[in-house]
Parts: C-alpha cells; structure tokens; sequence
C-alpha cells in the first residue's frame, strides 16, 4: 500500500534541516527499499523549502505510522504539522519529472 507523509516545516526550520540532514538522507537509504518518491516541498517564488514529502510503499498503516515517526527530521520537530495518509497509484510517469541537481 502507499502512503504519502507530508510534513510543513515549523519554526527554525533551516537550521534543523542542516543539523540533521545527513541522518535524513542515511535514513532514507536505509529504506530505500520501501521508498517510492522524495523530495522537499518548495515556495512557488523561490527555492525556500516549506516542508517534506515521502512516498512509501509499505504493508499497513502501523508500518508508515512507525517509518514517519522514526524519520530524522520528525524527531528533531522540524514540522509544525504532519500528515500520513494512504493513497493509491492512479497516473505514473516518471519521465515527466527527470532528476535534477542535488538540492533542488
């Protein structure tokens, strides 16, 4: 099953973001297995990010209820709000979002 978690980022946001991204990104790694899609969320008039959204693919809602609770950037509370919600696959085209430079 998929389930999409969407963080908004809170108060000090570019600050936790630095002091815990290598943790983000080992995290990830570690389940890249189950992880569909990534990326942060961006302001429409710069590349400020607001917050985070995760795609994975896991068994049940206690699964992506734990992976979203575990995940570096929650525990450090970098989000003021959070959301985990099940989704399914309706479109999928992957090549109309290319990869772009790190950090984008």
């Amino acid at each position: 099953m998929l389930y999409a978690i969407y963080g908004v980022d809170g108060p000090d946001a570019d600050r936790i973001r630095a002091e815990n991204r290598e943790a983000h990104f080992a995290y990830l790694e570690r389940y890249r297995d189950i992880l569909v899609l990534g990326g942060a969320t961006l302001a429409d008039d710069s590349d400020a990010r607001t917050g985070s959204l995760l795609i994975i693919n896991v068994r049940s809602r206690a699964e992506a209820d734990a992976f979203a609770a575990a995940e570096p950037f929650n525990r450090a509370g970098l989000f003021r709000e959070r959301v985990v919600t099940r989704m399914r696959r309706g479109q999928w085209n992957p090549d109309a979002a290319p990869a772009t430079a790190e950090g984008d």
